[in-house]
């Protein structure tokens, strides 16, 4: 890894919240021809263009669930919940781009930098880099043989891959957000009756009195006896995740004490904590200490942490000001991190593997998967790929279906990602029941058993190497030329290639390297390299040989 530095960097950018920052730079020359970029300093902001060649495909900027390769596209790294098309805008926006010719560039910033890929300037192609407001910025460049090694020198940068809980390998279930404490022991007991697997169980927002914005306090209606319904779950072999959003209620216990450390916006009429801010995350991870993970929880679920232009605008507009300095363009894109920080340092020792809805630069070593209130199936698919780029884990959901296929169809994906999670928090009972396929559900919640060893030897290189656990084809095989357009088959560690079927498919199209020798995995039948059609009801699974 190298790192440049262009102009006056500013001084609140990721690497400066990052615990376990380690720039080690590289012994070897940097092939990449630093020598040719240009920059500008305009009255907007700091420019920078990039050489780039004819051939060469780019990929990354965070989870990009709209769009795939990066060639010819403008974007810009703007937090949103609700993207509407490929602009870049995203939960989790990163800007570090990786290159098909081996390297990668991250940009030290907060700020929504804006990207074009293969613009004409002055007769020459060129990658542009805009960075509104900034008059300088700090470079990180990596190269590796292959699109695998230049994330996982970026990942190594923030300290390494996430060290993740084992029973967080497992499915979480998310219950119907106005079940109270019996409905929730009741369907942890009929997973086991049903001989569901089932490690987790997450409570949504009616375990709270206040939820828009929120207090933190118990629903005395609800759970009149929060420890007894921890301990009844636990004591049944599940762990306990609790739903929240950072913004505090008035009648939150917290509220008084926060207020001085928060921004000059509320959302919901609660205040908006400045984790940047020791004082705002002692009294918060404090009190998620004190009151909660004592009883036992030990996940979370963190909502709301990004924004929104598509459902009513309802976060902190980007003049917004913060007591650590940030406005509210850069506290966006530092939000789910910080965030993060806080519930680990309520955490404290617990292990765990948690949700969060945006993270961004440097945030491989947070045990957190991102999830989406969006729910198109093939975007969920690309999200396993297009998160890898940039070190970021991905749980594409499950919740809703129009058909028993529709729903295997997509918890199928869910078994093979990173993160397995069912999110039934507007359903009032497990969601297969109205499709009467409760055995195909068992199977396939016993293969995300059957594969923890697969995913848990890929954590443990994730930890130590900072090689993403599911990764895009192109990213192992950097060279095959064939893997640059496929975004929606991926690896599961360095053993295995999932290309699940869409809703709807009896058949597809797969591509398995011609570098490997493969094997179905069900079967143990050799299958051979190259393009095929998969013809069946199962899942397309294959391992090396």
């Amino acid at each position: 890894m190298y790192k440049l530095t262009f102009g006056e960097p500013e001084t609140l950018v990721p690497s400066r919240f990052c615990d376990n920052f380690r720039f080690v730079p590289s012994s070897k020359s940097m092939k990449y021809p630093a020598e040719l970029i240009e920059v500008s300093n305009t009255a907007r902001g700091y420019n920078l263009y990039l050489p780039c060649d004819d051939g060469e495909d780019f990929y990354g900027l965070g989870l990009q669930l709209k769009g795939w390769r990066l060639n010819g596209h403008e974007l810009t790294m703007r937090v949103n919940a609700d993207p509407r098309e490929f602009t870049g805008d995203s939960h989790a926006p990163v800007p570090f781009f990786v290159s098909s010719k081996g390297y990668g560039i991250w940009f030290d910033t907060f700020r929504y930098a804006e990207f074009r890929f293969g613009g004409i300037r002055n007769e020459k192609k060129c990658i542009s880099v805009s960075i509104p407001g900034a008059c300088g910025v700090d470079a990180y460049i990596f190269e590796a043989e292959n699109i695998t090694g230049v994330c996982a020198e970026y990942n190594m940068l923030s300290g390494g891959g996430a060290k993740v809980a084992d029973w967080g390998l497992g499915t979480l279930y998310r219950c119907y957000s106005k079940y109270n404490s019996d409905q929730v022991c009741d369907i942890g007991q009929y997973f086991i009756d049903k001989k569901l697997p089932i490690s987790m169980i997450g409570l949504e927002p009616g375990w709270q009195s206040r939820a828009y914005s929120c207090s933190y306090v118990w629903n005395k209606d609800n759970y009149p006896n929060p420890e007894g319904t921890v301990t009844s779950l636990r004591d049944m072999g599940y762990h306990v995740n609790l739903w929240e959003h950072a913004f505090t209620h008035p009648d939150s216990p917290i509220y008084e004490q926060i207020k001085p450390y928060s921004g000059d916006f509320t959302v919901w009429g609660g205040a908006v904590p400045d984790f940047a801010n020791k004082n705002a995350v002692d009294i918060f991870a404090g009190y998620h200490k004190e009151k909660l993970v004592s009883l036992g929880i030990d996940g979370f679920k963190l909502d709301e942490c990004d924004s929104s232009d598509y459902t009513g605008h309802w976060s902190f507009p980007h003049c917004s000001e913060f007591p650590s300095g940030f406005d509210g363009e850069q506290y966006h894109s530092a939000f789910g991190i910080l965030y993060c920080k806080a519930i680990s340092k309520a955490l404290g020792d617990n292990e765990t593997f948690s949700q969060v809805r945006s993270m961004g630069s440097l945030a491989a070593s947070y045990p957190f998967a991102l999830y989406s209130d969006l729910y198109d199936y093939n975007e969920f698919r690309r999200g396993v790929c297009s998160a890898g780029f940039s070190g970021l884990l991905w749980a594409p959901e499950v919740r809703h279906a129009s058909s028993a296929d529709e729903f295997l169809k997509r918890l199928a994906t869910a078994v093979l990602s990173p993160f397995c999670l069912i999110n039934a928090w507007y359903c009032e009972e497990a969601p297969w029941k109205a499709f009467d396929c409760e055995t195909e559900v068992r199977n396939l919640l016993n293969l995300r058993e059957e594969l923890q060893p697969f995913f848990k030897t890929a954590y443990d290189e994730y930890v130590k190497n900072g090689i993403s656990p599911c990764r895009a084809l192109v990213s192992d095989y950097t060279n095959d030329i064939e893997t640059r357009t496929i975004d929606d088959e991926f690896m599961i560690g360095d053993k295995l290639l999932a290309a699940p079927l869409a809703p709807g498919e009896n058949s597809r199209e797969v591509y398995l390297p011609l570098q490997d020798r493969w094997k179905d995995y069900f079967t143990g039948k050799s299958v051979p390299s190259g393009r095929f059609i998969y013809n069946g009801s199962g899942i397309p699974l294959y391992a090396k040989i």
